[in-house]
């Protein structure tokens, strides 16, 4: 969204620009990606770091009031109820839209949220990646960040104070469903590289009383202290895996983040915000009528990850067809219509979506803003499904 650094970027680039960029992310994480990368970072402007870094804070103190916290919890599905909730998550993510104003200006407009761990370590080897990269570009030659500490090392500190905490990284995991078959394996290789924490499969953890254990390339048992939770109930819940433990179990083991924040802040808390860059939402189940003109809204299922089940284009009747019991799942949200704030190489714009990302390491009493990530489209939504067929498409970095 910068101009200069824009045309400077679009002036020097070519398909070999993509394809080294390519090579060396996956020649340095020792895997390729199953996801798409975009050809280009997104270069911010001062103005709109800013917007969304306010937005973004204020927005995640409102969820913190002690009220609303109470109010949201009662989204904890009891079948999954964790014990020893922490007072705010380790990880939370703000995803925002970029608009045009009315008065011109760009703006970042609330998507959705998430009390879950996004990619914490790989936006790390894509900033690397594009520096080298730029440093070749005429008037790009300079000390880019895709973080909001001081410098490189205040970031990867607040990051393994985050994920790792005061043990052993050999006594962590990361946890998630069959870790090697993950969209996010690029992130798992990058975490591995950064804080030396091995990808785990519940189903390879093995319990003794209120003690889980995991073993080790050479077959040694180890302890587990701490897990990086990365692990999609959803998902979960269709895989029909059987895990060594409940969710409802007392286990002598750290969360980070904590499991019961995947449904306390979550799309569930859209309704609950009220600020300026939040579009209004409501609760089917407390929508006195159904609007007459729905082209302004979207209709949203509350737990479901990664955009499923989202209906850009509600009727009446999909509103209707929704079970009088499971209506408080779902939520009626105005309409945000992005602007194709960043040209493309070929000229067409493209639509941006940057995702704010906190880290609340156990010592620290509030979530501090951290990191970005940025996604493209050219279609009616952010998601491979929308954006078939698209070049300058998909996953990137927003650097300053």
């Amino acid at each position: 969204m910068h101009p200069e650094y824009r045309a400077a970027f679009n002036a020097a680039y070519d398909d070999g620009v993509y394809r080294r960029y390519q090579s060396m992310l996956e020649s340095r994480l020792g895997c390729p990606f199953e996801f798409r990368l975009v050809e280009t970072p997104v270069f911010f402007t001062d103005d709109i770091v800013v917007k969304m870094s306010t937005a973004a804070r204020e927005i995640v103190a409102e969820l913190s009031e002690p009220a609303k916290l109470a109010e949201m919890k009662k989204a904890i599905a009891e079948r999954w109820n964790t014990p020893g909730m922490d007072s705010l998550p380790n990880f939370t993510q703000v995803d925002f839209a970029i608009v045009r104003a009315a008065d011109g200006s760009l703006e970042p407009k609330l998507i959705e949220l998430q009390g879950f761990p996004s990619l914490s370590a790989l936006e790390i080897f894509q900033r690397d990646a594009w520096s080298e990269l730029l440093a070749e570009m005429p008037g790009l030659a300079r000390d880019w960040a895709c973080w909001f500490t001081p410098d490189r090392a205040a970031y990867l500190d607040l990051a393994r104070r985050t994920i790792v905490g005061n043990h052993d990284p050999k006594e962590v995991v990361l946890l998630d469903l069959d870790p090697p078959k993950q969209k996010t394996y690029t992130d798992f290789a990058a975490t591995r590289l950064l804080f030396g924490v091995d990808p785990v499969c519940p189903s390879d953890l093995s319990r003794v009383g209120n003690m889980l254990f995991r073993r080790d390339a050479d077959g040694r048992r180890i302890r587990v202290r701490r897990i990086y939770n990365r692990i999609v109930f959803d998902e979960l819940m269709k895989s029909g895996m059987t895990l060594p433990f409940d969710f409802r179990d007392v286990l002598d083991v750290e969360w980070a983040p904590h499991p019961n924040w995947y449904w306390v802040w979550s799309k569930y808390s859209l309704p609950f915000i009220d600020h300026p860059a939040a579009p209004k939402a409501t609760f089917v189940s407390d929508l006195a009528e159904i609007p007459a003109d729905l082209s302004r809204y979207v209709l949203k299922p509350l737990f479901s990850f990664a955009g499923g089940g989202v209906n850009v284009e509600p009727t009446r009747a999909d509103i209707e067809a929704i079970p009088v019991a499971d209506r408080h799942s779902w939520c009626l949200m105005e309409k945000i219509e992005y602007e194709p704030v960043l040209t493309a190489v070929d000229g067409g714009g493209v639509k941006v979506e940057v995702r704010m990302m906190f880290f609340r390491p156990d010592d620290e009493s509030q979530p501090i803003l951290a990191q970005n990530l940025c996604r493209t489209s050219r279609g009616k939504m952010l998601g491979v499904d929308f954006n078939k067929n698209f070049t300058w498409v998909g996953g990137t970095v927003g650097l300053t």
